[in-house]
Parts: C-alpha cells; sequence; structure tokens
C-alpha cells in the first residue's frame, strides 16, 4: 500500500521483483506438475485434492451442479472424477488452487464477482472451444485453466498498489460506460491483461496460458497458432459484464468466429449454450462466497 504522501508504485519495477508477486500455492505446483498419464499420477492428483478440504467441497460441489446433471448424489473426490473426467478434476482442481492465492478480500476489488467472472468465461470457453475443428481445439484443460485465469491481473493491482486499485474500481462502477481498458490506462502503466501475464510468467505457468492472458483483449498481437486468446475474447463479448464490472467492446464479427474455425452459421447456438454454461458456472461460484 503507498504510504501517504509516497510516491505512486512502480508497477513495471514491482512486477520485475519476484517478492512482489504472491508464491504459487504449493497444491498448485503439485498438481501442475502431474501428467495424467499413469496410475499413480491420478492416485496422486485425488491424494492432492483430498488433503485440501475447500477445494475437495468445491469439485464435490461441481459434480452435482446444475452444470453437470449428475443423475445421483456424489458425495467422494473419487466420485467426482468418475463422473466428470480426470482431465476435467485436474484443471478445476489446479484453478481453484492457484485462484486461493488471490481470493482474499482487498480494498474495493469485489473478489466474489472476479471469480464468478473468471468461472463464467472459463465454462463458456469449453463451448466455444467444443465448437472449434479438432485439429484448432485447444486442449480442455489449457482452456479451463486459461479462462480461470484471465482476469487475475485485477488481483495482482490490488496485491502490489491498494490504493490505485481502489480507484480503478471506484471508477469502473461509476463510469460504466467508459471501457475498463481506457480507465486502467488512466491510472495505471501495466493493465489487467499485462499484470495477469506476468503473474503467469512469475509461476512458470505454460506458455500458452501466459500468451492467452496477455493478449485476451488484444487478439491481433497474439499468436494464431495460439487461439487460448481468442477463446476468451469472444466469450467475454458473448457474456458482456458478466458478473463483474468491466466494459469492453461487445461486437462480434465474423471473423471473431472464423478465426476459430467455426460456420458463422452456427453462431447463434452456441451464443445461446454459452449464456446456459455460464449462468449455471454463476450458480456453482456461488459457492464460493
Amino acid at each position: 500500500m503507498n504510504a501517504p504522501g509516497k510516491s505512486p508504485i512502480d508497477l513495471k519495477q514491482a512486477v520485475k521483483r519476484l517478492d512482489s508477486l504472491p508464491a504459487m500455492p504449493v497444491i498448485a505446483q503439485k498438481l501442475l506438475a502431474l501428467k495424467l498419464d499413469s496410475d499413480r499420477d491420478e492416485q496422486q492428483m485425488l491424494l492432492l485434492i483430498g488433503q485440501d478440504p475447500l477445494i475437495s467441497a468445491r469439485i464435490i460441489g461441481l459434480a452435482n451442479s446444475p452444470l453437470i446433471g449428475a443423475s445421483r448424489k456424489i458425495s467422494t473426490v473419487s466420485g467426482a472424477s468418475m463422473l466428470l473426467g480426470l482431465k476435467r478434476v485436474h484443471s478445476v482442481a489446479t484453478g481453484l488452487a492457484l485462484m486461493s492465492q488471490t481470493s482474499q478480500p482487498v480494498g474495493r476489488l469485489n473478489i466474489h464477482a472476479l471469480w464468478e467472472h473468471n468461472m463464467g468465461i472459463a465454462f463458456a470457453m469449453l463451448v466455444i472451444a467444443r465448437a472449434m475443428p479438432s485439429g484448432m481445439r485447444p486442449n480442455e484443460d489449457m482452456t479451463f485453466l486459461a479462462g480461470m485465469m484471465h482476469d487475475i491481473g485485477y488481483s495482482v493491482l490490488a496485491h502490489l498498489d491498494i490504493e490505485r486499485s481502489d480507484e480503478l474500481q471506484v471508477r469502473l462502477l461509476t463510469e460504466p460506460d467508459h471501457l475498463a481498458l481506457s480507465i486502467e490506462r488512466e491510472i495505471v502503466e501495466l493493465t489487467h491483461d499485462e499484470l495477469g501475464a506476468e503473474l503467469a510468467r512469475h509461476w512458470n505457468l505454460p506458455d500458452e496460458i501466459v500468451t492467452a492472458i496477455r493478449f485476451h483483449h488484444d487478439v491481433q498481437k497474439g499468436d494464431p497458432a495460439q487461439p487460448l486468446a481468442r477463446v476468451i475474447n469472444l466469450a467475454e463479448k458473448l457474456l458482456p459484464s458478466f458478473g463483474f464490472n468491466e466494459l469492453i467492446d461487445t461486437t462480434v464479427t465474423d471473423e471473431d468466429w472464423e478465426a476459430l474455425g467455426i460456420d458463422t452459421e452456427d453462431a447463434g447456438e452456441i451464443a445461446e449454450q454459452v449464456t446456459e454454461q455460464a449462468e449455471q458456472a454463476s450458480q456453482f461460484a456461488s459457492s464460493f462466497s
């Protein structure tokens, strides 16, 4: 936090100091290290999740949520993994573990609203990704994780500079007709997409996650071979201000669909599925408060 009378924090310098950014939770490190290509890895994952009561409860909660529509009550992580699949459990658990490090209330930042937004976008992205041709489709694990992490930069700003974070949140609330990025650029030298990418890089997350976070508002500058940024961008356009005060340009063009290999004739149906999935994800995220 800035002390009265002190100069504003230099964010560009702050993010270069390893001790200025949150450390990756140990459980997330261990989950990310698992390849899930052996029975041993699968058992290790279930053991890791079982050792964290909060993550266990949320995995089980997801298995019993309307998102999944289970025909019977699920009461164990093992049962949830059988229903959801190991990769889905892995990606959700990893996202929750990473989220836990930046999920404490900080100033005026509405953490619950932010993670409701991230969760909704993550599930919406799965809908969009499944509509892509198999040769272009990003890994489901990475797709969900990118969605969960895409706006984490707001939390990074609150961690590094609470005063400017509070100013940003007040202005996002009181100037709902102004684009969020325009407001950010007036206040800070690094916007949330840049700060989030720095944290992802600090945590040694895969390059495709770093790239997705960094370019999800500026897809023209991203790597066409890594489409995750475009998937995030489209999901956010289809879900304007979902769960969080972040006004963006919501103009959806044919290019947005075609760049992902999706026929524009399918756009309406996909958009409906995205909205439905996000609303159900919102119900699931309500258990986080």
